[in-house]
């Protein structure tokens, strides 16, 4: 009996001099385990960045086909100082993996053509929008209100994927019968610019726009 406590002894000792032991019938030492733990969660919380994970739709597609929104009554606009934000449970936002930070110069910030050339049909956004509207129980002018891509084309936003369109109420003040006019368009316009020019990532743009757009410039420093 002696001698078996020994030779146990022995190995547990090895063990801990070797700290190279994992999960077993020694007291569930796992040195080498804990470390992989360890260094997995370091990756998960460097992979969060600024702030949640955005979405990565199916990108570009040659044919568009109308998406399945959100069910009739589920979304609820927010309101901030009077502008009109989307519901995050409904419209979260969801990016293009065709367009990234190494390739900005041939997609995004290329002179002409790039939104063109994603952008999907009238026919069939245009029964999207209907759509959307009776998700967010719009029941305004369709002509006032933009089927908006919450993340913006010349952001890198994925095209047609239901998590990143909306239908965007007309701004207060606006007058009716004058058409589609918000604050929005020109803050996408201003990050666009900044993210071309290298002032911004384009991760850095695409968080704050998802975050709330009525801030994203001062975020970002570019008020």
């Amino acid at each position: 009996m002696p001698s078996t406590r020994r030779a146990t002894l022995i190995v547990v000792l090895s063990c801990l001099l070797l700290a190279g032991c994992k999960t077993g019938s020694l007291g569930g030492l796992s040195p080498s385990g804990s470390a992989s733990a360890s260094a997995a969660a370091s990756s998960a919380s460097g992979a969060g960045g600024a702030g949640r994970a955005i979405a990565v739709g199916a990108g570009p597609q040659k044919k568009y086909t109308v998406q399945e929104q959100p069910a009739a009554g589920s979304c609820h606009y927010r309101y901030e100082k009077g502008e009109p934000l989307e519901d995050p449970a409904c419209t979260p936002g969801a990016i293009s993996p065709a367009v990234t930070q190494a390739n900005l110069a041939s997609t995004i910030c290329r002179k002409g053509g790039y939104t063109s050339s994603v952008r999907p049909s009238t026919s069939v956004t245009g029964r999207e929008k209907k759509l959307n509207a009776a998700s967010y129980g719009y029941t305004g002018a369709m002509g006032e209100a933009e089927y908006d891509h919450l993340i913006s084309l010349q952001l890198g936003g994925d095209p047609n994927d239901p998590r990143n369109l909306w239908v965007e109420p007309a701004d207060p003040g606006h007058k009716t019968s004058q058409g589609i006019n918000n604050r929005k368009d020109p803050v996408e316009t201003r990050l666009h610019t900044a993210v071309c020019a290298g002032k911004v990532t384009l991760a850095q743009a695409q968080h704050a726009i998802v975050t709330d757009w009525t801030t994203a410039l001062t975020t970002l420093g570019l008020s």
